[in-house]
């Protein structure tokens, strides 16, 4: 049996970014922590973001990217997807605490009169409070470390109090106990050839002048940081130069911990926090191996509204790692926004040259029509096909129109007067007036029916996948799509809903209710994904 590390006290690593915001500090976070997890430490990582949104379940896309739903139901940020992929941890609503959160449970303790008339202020009942969400995470004792990542940028007004609450939970919990991981930017300077240094150094100032200093610097650079680049920023950052990490690019994310793990960042966080063991990496070096040395190449047309942005489906685009992985395969991507299919004639045009079509999840009534047409097209050229939430309605809607002969069937979200509402909202959302949180979110079981292809993929009769959706189909129909041909492979037998749809006489063509890109790990991609590749890497277009 290997020896296990004996950590008596629970110790924190906070990981925190300068100079810009984008710069990664969430893969960063990850890395440390698939390093520690796989050094046999039980670690854990938490969120802590600035804004005074209570989460990011209303705001759009393009001002947050991607909304990460957890097996309890709570939206959170795109980065506890890296998290789960990296250390393969189930996040809680524990795992990711908002200003708005924080806040808003200090002034309803305050109206409870549980501070007994005291003046609330941020010192010290705000910062009390984060100190109280980043501890509870580990109580009872359950990890041996806790990663924190601050979002935003040193010196934003909105984080100070975050800040400040670290800077109080380090001294309580003393030296070896706590490390400061600083992420910052080196810029290239292409007309002198030259790293600049100076960011760096003056994110590192606005970080001391607010009580904190960095044990690691993690400074992202699209070129090597030589030897006399990491004396400076030593020198005038206050750090060994041994403790300055080189985070260039790499071809994948899955790549940082073993970078990391080269310039010794494991080493040096093993000294600082006092962990005996070192990590295992043989299999993340056979997945990278993998990675890099593919057999075949597919391309997956994406069809959704914001192509535009591509953290708008994160979880979607590492599932496909995952995925391409395991099928010995590169997975590329081929953008569609759905509101230029028009007709036939630009579905022929846009899917010509692609291997599969993955009909994406979204909201609203842009870019749906192309959306059904998308799909459409799939199942009459037998194109390998996924639908994801509103990619299964979309499905479910071609299939009533053109197979059952239901014209214009539509669902209620795009048509509330459609004759054939063969999608409409769940009667448990009809009374539902406040927009977040209030969607079927979180895991829900699903009953897969044997003989099916999702049950192929599954291998297995139940399953528990996660939700984000208001809409469904509409029940009333289902006998009549049945009978056209339509194959509810998936049920959720409590509450009468459809999970999963599928056809016959088609290479792969399955469409979920729920959101499988949301469990996909490295080297465990999610079934759904996997069968799809593979059947996209027998299609020739």
């Amino acid at each position: 049996m290997p020896k296990k590390n004996k950590i008596k006290e629970t110790k924190y690593i906070f990981v925190l970014g300068g100079v810009m915001s984008g710069l990664g500090k969430g893969i960063a976070a990850s890395s440390i922590g698939y390093l520690l997890k796989q050094a046999d430490v039980r670690v854990n990582i938490m969120k802590l973001d600035p804004y005074l949104n209570v989460d990011p379940g209303t705001m759009n896309p393009y001002q947050h990217g991607e909304v990460f739903v957890l097996d309890d139901g709570s939206e959170t940020d795109l980065d506890l997807g890296h998290y789960e992929r990296f250390i393969d941890v189930n996040m809680t609503k524990d795992n990711n605490a908002t200003s708005g959160q924080i806040y808003s449970k200090v002034l309803e303790r305050e109206r409870k009169g549980e501070y007994l008339g005291e003046t609330v202020q941020v010192i010290p009942h705000i910062t009390d409070e984060i100190k109280d969400r980043i501890r509870a995470l580990s109580i009872p004792k359950k990890y041996d470390v806790i990663i924190c990542e601050v979002g935003g940028t040193v010196g934003d007004i909105e984080s100070l109090p975050f800040m400040e609450a670290i800077r109080q939970l380090s001294l309580e919990v003393g030296y070896h106990n706590h490390m400061l991981v600083h992420v910052t930017l080196l810029p290239f300077v292409k007309a002198s050839g030259e790293l600049k240094s100076k960011p760096t150094q003056h994110s590192v100032m606005k970080l001391r002048e607010i009580g904190l200093a960095p044990d690691m610097i993690l400074c992202r650079s699209e070129h090597p940081i030589d030897q006399s680049v990491r004396d400076k920023i030593a020198l005038f950052c206050n750090v060994r130069s041994d403790h300055v990490i080189e985070g260039r690019d790499v071809s994948s994310i899955y790549e940082v911990p073993l970078a990391m793990h080269e310039q010794n960042a494991g080493q040096l966080i093993k000294e600082r926090l006092k962990i005996e063991k070192t990590p295992h990496l043989g299999l993340l070096k056979r997945f990278i191996s993998n990675y890099n040395n593919p057999k075949h190449d597919v391309t997956i047309a994406m069809c959704g509204k914001y192509t535009e942005l591509i953290d708008s489906y994160k979880s979607v685009m590492e599932a496909f790692v995952h995925a391409g992985v395991e099928n010995n395969s590169r997975v590329s991507v081929k953008w569609i926004q759905t509101d230029r299919i028009k007709n036939n004639k630009t579905a022929k045009k846009a899917f010509s040259d692609v291997n599969g079509i993955l009909i994406l999840p979204g909201f609203g009534s842009r870019g749906a029509e192309g959306k059904i047409r998308s799909s459409k097209y799939s199942r009459e050229n037998k194109i390998p096909f996924l639908g994801i939430c509103l990619g299964l309605q979309c499905a479910v809607i071609d299939f009533a129109r053109n197979v059952t002969g239901l014209k214009n069937a539509n669902s209620t979200e795009f048509d509330k007067k459609t004759k054939y509402p063969v999608i409409d909202l769940m009667e448990s959302q009809k009374a539902v007036k406040i927009k977040g949180g209030t969607m079927r979110l979180g895991a829900y079981d699903c009953e897969i029916k044997p003989g099916t292809r999702a049950y192929a993929a599954y291998r297995k009769k139940k399953i528990s996948e996660r939700h984000r959706h208001r809409y469904e189909v509409n029940n009333r129909y289902r006998n009549r799509l049945e009978k056209s041909g339509l194959i509810f492979s998936g049920i959720n037998s409590d509450l009468g809903v459809v999970e999963t749809i599928e056809i016959k006489d088609h290479p792969w063509f399955v469409a979920g209710q729920f959101h499988p890109e949301l469990k996909s790990r490295v080297n465990r991609a999610h079934p759904l994904f996997r069968e799809f590749i593979k059947a996209s890497v027998k299609y020739t277009p």
